[in-house]
Formats: C-alpha cells, sequence, structure tokens
C-alpha cells in the first residue's frame, strides 16, 4: 500500500472535534486515508512519497456545496454586471442553450482547477440545463480525470415562458425525460461507499422553473435511491413575489409543502427566510449553501447564516455561479462571507475568521452528508491542503495567527492540495493539467457563444 507523508508543516489545524493543532506537525497516509497525525517527532520520518511543509499552514480540503461550471464560460458579459438575478437570467439563458458537450466538458475543467488551487477538494455543481446533447457524463468524465471529488447535479427545467416560468421553453427539458435521466445518471454514478469520489444529487432548478409535480417526484426518486436533494430557494425578494402570486406560499412554505426540508435537502442562498422559517428549517436539519459574493454582486441580499446556524441547520460555503461571481476562489469566499456578516450585522464578532474556515470545510461536509471529509483525524479521507506562510501577501500577518491570516489577508492560492490521498497540486500549479491549452479552449468556446 503506497503511503504519503505531509513532513514538518508550521501548522496544522485539523477541525476535529477537539480543534486540535500542532506547531511543526506531520500527517501520514496510507493509500487515501490518514493514518498518524500529530508532532512530526511522533510520526514515521519516511514514506513512499515526502510532501515537505515547512512554512505552510496545513487545513482540511475545503468542500464547496454550489456551483453553476457552465458559467466559467459566461464571465462579466455586458448587459449582465449591472442586473439583478432575473434580469441577468434573462440575458444569460439563451446564450447558454448555444453550449454543447464540449464546451461542458472545458467549463468543468476551469472550474476544477480553480477550485483546487484555492484549496477546496471537494465540489459540488448545480447543472440544471443540458442543451446540444451535452450530459451528466461529460462532466463525471472530467472530473475524475482530474481526481477531485465530485458531487455531481442531474439538474433539470421544466417549466417554461409559455407555462408561466421564467427561462424561455427552448432551455427546458420534459419532465419524463428528466426523471427518466435522473433514474439512469443515479444508476451510473453514485458511490454510497466511505471516501466516495463521485455521488450524484437530484436538483430541480427553482420554483420559477419547474413545477410543484416535478418538485414531488424528484424527491421521491432520491430518497428511493438514497441521494440527496438541492435546489435555489429564498435567493431574492423576485422570488418570493413569484411564489406568493404563483402558488399562495412563500419559497420555504413552498418547499415544505412539497417535501423539500430534512437532512438529504440543502438549498442555495437561503437569503430571505422569516424568522419562524429559520426555527422550522433548523428543527428539520435542513442544510443551506452561503453564497455571499453572488448575493452581493446581484443585490440578492445578506442570507442570516448566524441564526441559521444557531436554530440548527447545516451551512456551508459556496462560490456560486462564476457569471454571478466571477470567480471560483473558495478561501476568497470565506473572506467575504466574515466581511459581508460584520457589515450586515454591525458587529465585528459575528463571524470570526475560524468560524468562516470552519464552515468552509466541516461545514460544507455535513451539508453534503459526508462523515469522511472535512476535518482532519485517523481514519478520514486524506484530503489536505497547506498554504505557504512566507508570502508577500501574508508578510506580517501570518506571524501572529496563520489560520486568520488566511482570510484577513489576501486569500492566497495552495501550495499543495492532496485529494483522497494523490497529490493533485504541487508548488502552487496543478498537476499533469496544460491549463495554457485549457485556457485556449475555454477562450475560443466563449467567444463562440456571444459572437
Amino acid at each position: 500500500m503506497a503511503t504519503l507523508l505531509i513532513r514538518n508543516a508550521a501548522r496544522i489545524e485539523t477541525f476535529d472535534d477537539a480543534d486540535a493543532a500542532y506547531d511543526g506537525g506531520s500527517i501520514f497516509v496510507r493509500d487515501n486515508v490518514i493514518e498518524q497525525i500529530g508532532p512530526s517527532a511522533a510520526l514515521p520520518q519516511t514514506a513512499d512519497r515526502i510532501v515537505d511543509a515547512s512554512d505552510c499552514i496545513v487545513i482540511p480540503g475545503l468542500v464547496n456545496t454550489h456551483h453553476h461550471f457552465y458559467q466559467t464560460l459566461t464571465r462579466n458579459v455586458p448587459g449582465t454586471q449591472d442586473a439583478k438575478l432575473f434580469d441577468w437570467l434573462t440575458t444569460l439563458y439563451p446564450i447558454w442553450a448555444r453550449m454543447d458537450a464540449e464546451a461542458f466538458r472545458s467549463a468543468t475543467g476551469v472550474a476544477l482547477a480553480e477550485l483546487l488551487k484555492s484549496g477546496c477538494t471537494t465540489a459540488f455543481d448545480h447543472t440544471y440545463m443540458w442543451p446540444n446533447g451535452a450530459r451528466v457524463d461529460d462532466q463525471v468524465d472530467v472530473a475524475r480525470a482530474m481526481g477531485v471529488r465530485f458531487h455531481v447535479s442531474r439538474g433539470s427545467m421544466s417549466v417554461g415562458r409559455s407555462k408561466g416560468g421564467l427561462p424561455p421553453d427552448s432551455c427546458v427539458e420534459d419532465e419524463d425525460a428528466i426523471l427518466a435521466d435522473c433514474e439512469r445518471v443515479v444508476d451510473a454514478f453514485h458511490d454510497a461507499s466511505r471516501y466516495a469520489m463521485t455521488r450524484v444529487v437530484l436538483a430541480p432548478c427553482s420554483p420559477f422553473s419547474v413545477s410543484p409535480d416535478l418538485m414531488r417526484q424528484s424527491a421521491d426518486l432520491a430518497r428511493r435511491k438514497g441521494v440527496h436533494l438541492h435546489t435555489h430557494l429564498a435567493e431574492t425578494l423576485d422570488e418570493e413575489h413569484f411564489c406568493l402570486e404563483t402558488f399562495g406560499r412563500r419559497p420555504v412554505e413552498l418547499a415544505e409543502d412539497l417535501g423539500w426540508v430534512g437532512a438529504d435537502v440543502w438549498y442555495a442562498h437561503m437569503v430571505h427566510p422569516s424568522p419562524d422559517e429559520i426555527g422550522r428549517l433548523g428543527a428539520t436539519r435542513t442544510g443551506m449553501a452561503h453564497c455571499p459574493s453572488s448575493n452581493m454582486r446581484l443585490a440578492s441580499g445578506v442570507a442570516p447564516i448566524g441564526a441559521m446556524r444557531k436554530a440548527g441547520a447545516r451551512v456551508g460555503l459556496a462560490v456560486d455561479g462564476s457569471a454571478s461571481n466571477d470567480s471560483s476562489h473558495l478561501l476568497m469566499e470565506a473572506r467575504q462571507a466574515l466581511l459581508v456578516q460584520r457589515v450586515h450585522n454591525l458587529d465585528p464578532a459575528a463571524l470570526t475568521a475560524r468560524e468562516a474556515l470552519r464552515i468552509a470545510t466541516r461545514g460544507g461536509a455535513e451539508v453534503l452528508g459526508r462523515d469522511d471529509i472535512g476535518h482532519l483525524a485517523v481514519g478520514m479521507a486524506a484530503d489536505i491542503v497547506g498554504f505557504r506562510l512566507d508570502t508577500l501577501d501574508l508578510a506580517g500577518g501570518a506571524i501572529h495567527d496563520p489560520l486568520a491570516a488566511l482570510v484577513f489577508c489576501t486569500p492566497p492560492n495552495a501550495d499543495f492540495a492532496i485529494v483522497n490521498g494523490i497529490p493533485k497540486i504541487e508548488h502552487a500549479a496543478v498537476i499533469d493539467l496544460d491549463v495554457q491549452q485549457l485556457v485556449a479552449t475555454q477562450n475560443r468556446i466563449a467567444k463562440q457563444l456571444l459572437a
């Protein structure tokens, strides 16, 4: 069995139940699992592969709980830069409808490479339209080749403008076809085992683009197959008004009516729940993906994550789509989460740096339903990232509190990243990836989409 030693880290922050930390620590990995962790002198000194973590702070791999990989092809598009959500969507729907399998593969590679460089080792993607022959299979192929732990969604839209929805009819699918492909994708790709690299989530897009019947049938199918459920919810006041006018229910009330609450459900955004709804979501352990940059960029509002966490809801961090961020830097998102909670609550203690990173690691693992990632301990998956402390961006800051420096100073890129025991970033570069070719392909496709 292969062994890996991450040796002599300046500091290891485990985020385990005791919040253990080690100055001058090491981590010994056998195959894909952490076997030992602690002071360097107490651990083996040799291994098949050694990573020198001197001058690095080592933390668990970050977990991204909401993204739209295909949107890396439509970043910074004129006409969307100063728009709110509904106008932003109606501008982009026709562009996204031109994408094909090549576009999805390129965008998936770009998003995963960006996430890896920011220290993210597990990513969830929410793709809800599959134009011109694109399939879930395209994304899974790319993620497996890159070696990133991947929760892929079979998302969907079924209610177009002719039926009162927001997307054009050309962007929606027949509901029977959606459900049939959902079952195919789960059977083909979902791995429920510990340390799984690929899991499937069923993810109808939103209350304004799918029918209540599809929501119910998706929930029934997911629970029959043992997979999780995800959708956008309570993102904007426009959505709230739509739900009240169309269904006579607030978004959270609608979700409750449809059976979309519980430990197997999480929502993206959850910006506008009422205090009573927060309590009910907490009582059912429903989850949410907090997307601070996107919520600010689209002027959607600030999610009440403090109240959600206090109520018992599961809260993870997310970059959201790269056309509303317009980045896939998850460590930067931890900084944004801290800043927006403080200014919104007028409280400098509303969210600490450690809490922001805990949401980005353990919080994300809980949202995705994983007990094998999100913190560093014996028996956990070897998803481990390191950031150099001897850099210009952290100079004068990391000497005081290296963990907080990752959030308060300029969020750095990872110096190394290990996923499932295999190095994926070395000396700040993604291993075995032709980044120049990836960028060239991405730019070519992006130009064609907007031509």
